[in-house]
């Protein structure tokens, strides 16, 4: 009788995958302290002492799951190549309840305890959308073509992370491009380096090094970044009820339940990525244990959601398992917890990992055509679309603020003389949403199922009228959400003209062969 083989909580290929996973995670706690101290005028005490102990709770919870979760189906499956979910802060929900819940509560009341109190119940909010969700994604999992919920993830990669981490690479070549080496070396051209150590350290090592040689780094911001403290997770129960008892937060709902909705979505999508690199993971209790993490971010003080994380594949094809999830978990929360996170900054310079993430956004690129039918790659290059209008209308704005500008300000009518500004940012609003649908809805035609092309486009529409996609206005302040439909009646009306075209005119269509939709057809 062949006996199982053994369990182990650290491979080699852990530690590459704890170093690209900390550099993300680390991306995350900086943008919290830059935001939170420098926009919302929050004390240091208050993100030092309160909200980052509160992340610290969160991260900890949910690696620590998802490492359980994978040794507990390598158990299952009697094979233990498995690697746990990816998990950490949502990006999107943290510029979003950031720049649109707490910030309009400090422009007001000028009071950073009232923003942080308002976070707490945007963020408890957040999980309670997240964790009920849980219940019914599985459904929606198995009615939605992989094609359409890769897409959306393949988009993400190729702009929101590929394409930022290549500009910061190009931007120095001198530190970038012998970093970058060294990961396309070994993961993609499969060669060992010396003395089996694994290119995610030497990479980060390496970038390090150049960095300090180069003088990129200050030495005198690392002294004075590197002094201990003690800043232990403290339960916000008191801030989170006294939030909840001001009836400011329900102005705020707009902007929290399509967060909330995002984020549930995102991280299916992030579990379909997970099982076709070939984890199959319960739709159920991951994405529960999402939203618990996100509770118990807002119970402990943090008001930013967690997520699992895009980037599956890539951690896998580094050969982590679970020893990865839960050195990211414990490292994380001794850094915050000793207040080291701003010394690991000054250390490290976020260019040295910026080939590894950058890897990761290709491998879930490349994952979306590989891993779906060939008959469905225009499905997938249609459902990029969008998170191109997103990232393309985040350069835009980035460039308009660093001008002291805005579109707003600009005007669209200014705007539209050099490109379609309009079509760009009704993309961009719920673009993950619109990606899905737009994927899903061409599966559907390329397949030959007119009916289903029908209540795609249906659904569309239905959603298009609640302003959850393509709804927006652009005021003084730039560009807001914008709900309801006598907004995005256009929409509606158009995505109901569409049914009604694949209705009439999808008759006379030729279904493919089941030879042609396989994912071996040529």
């Amino acid at each position: 009788m062949q006996s199982q083989p053994v369990w182990r909580w650290w491979r080699p290929g852990d530690l590459d995958g704890f170093f690209g996973l900390f550099v993300d995670n680390l991306i995350q706690l900086m943008l919290i302290v830059v935001l939170c101290t420098h926009v919302l005028g929050m004390p240091e005490s208050l993100v030092y002492g309160r909200i980052l102990p509160g992340a610290a709770v969160s991260l900890l919870v949910g690696n620590l799951f998802y490492a359980w979760q994978a040794k507990r189906l390598a158990i299952q499956r009697g094979n233990h190549d498995v690697t746990a979910l990816p998990y950490g802060i949502n990006t999107l929900s943290l510029f979003a309840f950031v720049l649109f819940v707490m910030l309009p509560v400090v422009q007001r009341t000028g009071d950073p305890e009232l923003a942080w109190q308002m976070g707490l119940v945007a963020c408890f909010g957040s999980g309670l959308i997240e964790l009920g969700g849980a219940f019914v994604a599985r459904t929606i999992k198995a009615i939605t073509p992989r094609a359409a919920l890769l897409a959306t993830l393949a988009g993400i990669a190729i702009t929101f992370i590929s394409m930022d981490f290549t500009f910061r690479i190009f931007a120095d070549p001198l530190l970038g491009f012998a970093p970058l080496g060294l990961i396309l070396l070994q993961y993609f051209g499969r060669v060992r380096l010396p003395w089996g150590l694994p290119a995610g350290l030497l990479a980060l090592v390496l970038g390090t090094v150049i960095a300090w040689l180069l003088g990129r780094m200050d030495a005198g911001q690392l002294a004075q970044a590197f002094h201990l403290s003690f800043y232990p997770p403290i339960p916000a129960f008191d801030a989170l009820l006294s939030g909840m008892a001001d009836p400011t937060w329900i102005g705020f709902l707009a902007i929290v339940v399509p967060m909330g909705v995002f984020n549930l979505i995102g991280s299916m999508q992030n579990l379909e990525s997970a099982e076709a690199a070939g984890d199959c993971y319960p739709v159920r209790s991951s994405l529960a244990a999402n939203g618990v993490g996100t509770l118990a971010a807002a119970a402990f003080g943090s008001c930013f959601p967690t997520t699992i994380y895009i980037g599956h594949p890539g951690w896998k094809g580094m050969g982590a398992g679970a020893g990865y999830s839960v050195a990211n978990g414990v490292v994380i929360t001794l850094l915050i917890g000793l207040g080291l996170v701003g010394f690991v900054n000054a250390l490290i310079p976020i260019e040295a990992g910026a080939a590894i993430l950058l890897w990761i956004g290709l491998v879930i690129a490349a994952q979306a055509f590989q891993s779906t039918p060939h008959l469905h790659a225009p499905a997938v290059a249609v459902g990029l679309i969008p998170s191109l209008a997103g990232w393309g209308l985040l350069m835009l704005e980035s460039g308009l603020r660093a001008a002291g500008s805005n579109v707003g300000s600009v005007g669209i009518e200014a705007l539209s003389r050099q490109l379609p500004i309009q079509g760009m940012i009704a993309l961009n609003q719920g673009f993950i949403l619109s990606s899905m649908l737009l994927a899903g809805l061409t599966v559907q035609l390329l397949e030959g199922r007119f009916r289903a092309a029908v209540g795609w486009a249906t659904a569309a529409a239905l959603i298009a009228a609640t302003g959850l996609t393509h709804g927006y206005a652009v005021t003084e302040h730039g560009i807001v959400n914008a709900y309801g439909p006598a907004v995005t009646w256009p929409f509606v009306v158009g995505y109901l003209a569409m049914a009604t075209v694949f209705v009439l005119m999808g008759r006379g269509g030729v279904a493919p062969s089941r030879a042609q939709s396989t994912p071996e057809a040529s």
